[in-house]
Order: C-alpha cells, then sequence, then structure tokens
C-alpha cells in the first residue's frame, strides 16, 4: 500500500474513530450537565491536574520512541510495557499518600478518596498503551475505533446510571474507570500480542534516552496548562472552576476531534519521510491547508451561536460560561497547527529541541499569565487563549526552519481562511440580529438559521476567492468517500 493510501486510510479511520467517540462522549457529558451542578465538574477538573502528571509519568515518553524507531522488536515493547507499569504503580502509591494534604490545600475533603479511586485509570492504561502504540506504529486505527466505541458506551451508561442515582461527582469518577477498564479488556482480549518477561537495560536506556525529554516537554505542559485550572480552583470555587473548565471542554471538542485523528497519522507519517525535506514540507503544508480550512470556520462558528447553544443544550445554569467559550474558541485554531508543527520537531528525531523549545513556551506564556492576572479570572481566561498562540509562534518558527517552511509562509498561506471566515461571522451576525431577533426564544431554529447563513457564506467567499484548501478538502472527501462505499461493500 502506498504511503499517501495508508495515511487517507488512516485519516479515515482515525476520523470515524474520532468521531464516534467524542459524539458519544459529549452526549454523555450533555447529560450528565444537565443533570450535576457545576462544582462536580470543578473537583474533577482539578483532579485531573494530577492524573494527567501521572499519565505522562508513566509513559515517560518511551511508546513515542517505539513509533519512531524502525526495527521495534518484542524486547523493545516488552521493555517498555514493564517499565510503563511499574512507574504507574509507583506514581499512584505516591499519589495515595498525598491526597489528603492535596484535598486540604483545596479546602475539598472529599477529594481524598476521590482522588485515590480516580488515580487508578493511568494504572489500568499502563496495562495496554504498548498494544496502542503497536496498532498506532501500524495505522491500524480501525481497530482502534472498533474498541473505543462500545467502551466509551458502557462509560456512559455508568456514569448516567450513577448520576441519576444521586451519586454526584462519583458519576463522573465511575465513568472514567469504566471506559478505561473496558478499553483495557478489549486490547488483552482482541490484540495478540503479549509481553515477554524481559527489560532489556540496552534498550531501556536507547528508548528513554529518546522519550524522558518528550516527557519532560509534556510535563511541563501539562502543569502550565493546569496551572489556570489551579488558581481558579484555589482563589475562587469549584463552582467557577466549573464553569471555566466547560467552556474549555466545548470549546475543544471540534479542535481535538479533528486534531487527534490526524495526530494519529501525523507522527507516524512523519517519522516514515523524516529524511525527506521535501516530502516532508509538502505533507505538512497540506494536512494543515485542510486543518485550518476545516477548524477555523466551525470555531468562527461556534462563537456567533454560543449563547442559544449554551441555553438549548447546557440550561441556563450554564450560560456564565458563555463568555469564557467565545474568546477561548479564537485561540482553540492554532491549537492543531502549533501540535503539527511540533510533531515535525519530534518526528526529526529532536525531543532535546522540542524540551527547549517547552521552557521558552511556558517562560514566555507565564510571564504574560503574571502580568495580566491582577485582572481577575478574565486575565486568566485572556491568558490561555494568549498562550496558545505563544506556543504556535514558537513551534512554527522552529520547525518551519527543518522543512524551509517559515513561520511567515504558513501565515501568509492561512490568511485568506481567517479573512473570509471573519467576513462569514460579520455577514452572519448582522443577518442574525435583522432577522432572527423575532425568533429568539427559539434556541434550535436561531441554530439551524445561523449555520445555513455562515458556512453559505464562507463557502462561497472560498469560491470567490479560490482558496487553495478547498479543492484539497473536495479531494480528501472523495476519496474518503470512495473508501466508505469500499467497507460497505465488504
Amino acid at each position: 500500500m502506498s504511503l499517501r493510501n495508508k495515511a487517507l486510510g488512516g485519516v479515515f479511520w482515525t476520523f470515524t474513530q474520532q468521531f464516534s467517540v467524542q459524539i458519544i462522549n459529549l452526549l454523555v457529558q450533555i447529560v450528565l450537565a444537565r443533570l450535576l451542578m457545576p462544582e462536580a465538574f470543578g473537583v474533577i477538573a482539578l483532579l485531573q491536574i494530577f492524573v494527567s502528571i501521572g499519565q505522562i509519568l508513566m509513559d515517560s515518553g518511551m511508546t513515542s520512541s517505539l513509533i519512531r524507531t524502525k526495527d521495534a522488536d518484542q524486547r523493545d515493547y516488552s521493555t517498555v510495557f514493564f517499565m510503563n507499569l511499574s512507574i504507574s504503580i509507583g506514581v499512584y502509591i505516591f499519589l495515595f499518600a498525598l491526597s489528603p494534604r492535596i484535598a486540604g490545600f483545596f479546602g475539598q475533603p472529599i477529594i481524598t478518596s476521590i482522588l485515590r479511586v480516580y488515580a487508578l485509570s493511568f494504572v489500568i492504561q499502563a496495562l495496554y498503551s504498548v498494544q496502542v502504540t503497536r496498532l498506532t506504529k501500524q495505522m491500524n486505527f480501525k481497530l482502534q475505533m472498533l474498541m473505543q466505541i462500545p467502551s466509551s458506551i458502557i462509560g456512559g451508561v455508568v456514569g448516567i446510571s450513577l448520576a441519576f442515582t444521586g451519586f454526584g461527582v462519583w458519576s463522573l469518577v465511575w465513568l472514567n474507570l469504566a471506559t478505561t477498564s473496558c478499553l483495557m479488556l478489549q486490547y488483552w482480549i482482541r490484540i495478540s500480542w503479549k509481553p515477554s518477561p524481559i527489560v532489556d537495560g540496552k534498550l531501556l536506556r536507547k528508548h528513554f534516552n529518546f522519550g524522558y525529554k518528550l516527557a519532560l516537554s509534556s510535563l511541563l505542559t501539562e502543569v502550565y496548562r493546569n496551572s489556570y485550572t489551579f488558581i481558579i480552583g484555589k482563589v475562587y470555587s469549584t463552582t467557577q472552576l466549573g464553569y471555566y473548565n466547560q467552556a474549555n471542554t466545548l470549546k475543544m471538542f471540534p479542535v481535538r476531534n479533528l486534531t487527534t485523528a490526524l495526530q494519529k497519522v501525523t507522527y507516524p507519517l512523519f517519522s516514515q519521510i523524516q529524511d525527506d525535506d521535501i516530502q516532508l514540507k509538502k505533507v505538512f503544508r497540506r494536512i494543515t491547508s485542510v486543518v485550518l480550512y476545516v477548524v477555523v470556520p466551525m470555531m468562527f462558528y461556534l462563537i456567533v451561536v454560543a449563547d442559544p447553544l449554551f441555553r438549548l443544550v447546557l440550561t441556563e445554569k450554564w450560560l456564565p460560561a458563555v463568555p469564557y467559550f467565545q474568546v477561548l474558541c479564537i485561540s482553540a485554531v492554532f491549537y492543531p497547527l502549533s501540535l503539527y508543527n511540533l510533531n515535525i520537531i519530534s518526528a526529526k528525531g529532536r525531543s532535546d529541541l522540542h524540551f527547549r523549545l517547552e521552557i521558552i513556551k511556558k517562560v514566555l506564556a507565564s510571564l504574560f499569565l503574571l502580568l495580566i492576572i491582577p485582572y481577575g479570572i478574565w486575565g486568566i481566561v485572556y491568558a490561555q487563549a494568549i498562550s496558545l498562540v505563544i506556543h504556535y509562534i514558537v513551534n512554527a518558527y522552529y520547525s518551519g526552519k527543518m522543512i524551509n517552511y517559515s513561520l511567515s509562509q504558513q501565515l501568509k498561506d492561512a490568511l485568506p481562511v481567517f479573512v473570509i471566515a471573519v467576513l462569514a461571522v460579520i455577514i452572519s451576525v448582522c443577518v442574525d440580529r435583522l432577522l432572527v431577533s423575532w425568533v429568539s426564544h427559539l434556541d434550535v431554529l436561531r441554530l439551524i438559521f445561523d449555520f445555513v447563513v455562515f458556512f453559505f457564506t464562507y463557502i462561497a467567499l472560498s469560491y470567490i476567492v479560490r482558496v487553495k484548501a478547498l479543492k484539497e478538502v473536495k479531494s480528501i472527501f472523495i476519496e474518503i468517500k470512495r473508501k466508505s462505499f469500499k467497507v460497505k461493500k465488504q
């Protein structure tokens, strides 16, 4: 199979997986948001800080090393498996002992018992992380999808059932554990690979020497990203944190859906062509143009319809989260671009540069946060939004030098998409104010009407301006449709 067909097949299955799973998760989150109070989500957001750090320490970047190692064998996989498992158990024991102090710091006694249960998730993930890596390396995303979807459904049923019966925040805890446990069981049942009792010191040093820099980078990123949650949870309240967390989560739904699908494909794809800079630039340019063309209008449309969307889907108790959501949506368009630029650096084997860049980005973003934090929670929200832009600029500058695709060239290619998206926003807002105000109480009609106006304007302007990405998007959809037809015939 050619690299192009392999990549398109990967995109098809990863997008199908992400879309299906994210739709399930979104529906579950909507039901839970209607059943639970904002403070329940605030408590889980506090716990996620420590669980995310545990997940990074568990992996230590070694699975990324496996993906880019062309001749990885049973000894490589087994060594990484047992190291991941050992580290995850050690980190869990540490968090178990530390949980009363964490609860005392935030003034939330319930955190002690919840964290001790919730943190089991990254120990469970250690039991199947290498199996996921093997499938990713093989670009076998179809099987991953077939295991992820039932796991998400089972976890959602567990969470909603517990919420209905009054378990409150515990329904979110068991939702996560049920989903993770189902995934682990399926990977062990359906994947033929099993670890051998081997821990090769030489291979361990090899993978650790590459991976620990990525792990430090991820750790730095996670600590910084969760610093917003940490500050809001400590200085304000779990209710306020619940609003912020829900806005941040929903803003990431459309971005993560596409980004994660392509992320699973781009890193192994970039790794396979890491020595061919011309091909790497060509592939990277096509991917980013498609991502921009799809993500920018999605996020701008959500800004336009945020108020009726929250009121209809989450009920009026979540309306205080709307302004946060709108600001964060603007910056979210830079997230996938930043990530794919970073993939170039990792695929090139420059984990040392990866780590140095994380330090540069976090220092710059932290300085900005310190300057703006006196302005209260709005200062924190704006700092979080601007940090994504800072991350993109730094990543694009350095990766662009590697493949001769500079930051200025990337911005020049992106400019037409932003311009027509802004014009579509202006036109749809004007039409909304002039013609839809008389049905302002009918949120469904407003969402539909604004959707038609916005995307009709966006696509029409794309044809008029002759945006290059439109042609690329059309060819990809034709290819995906062809593959979908083949799947149905089988």
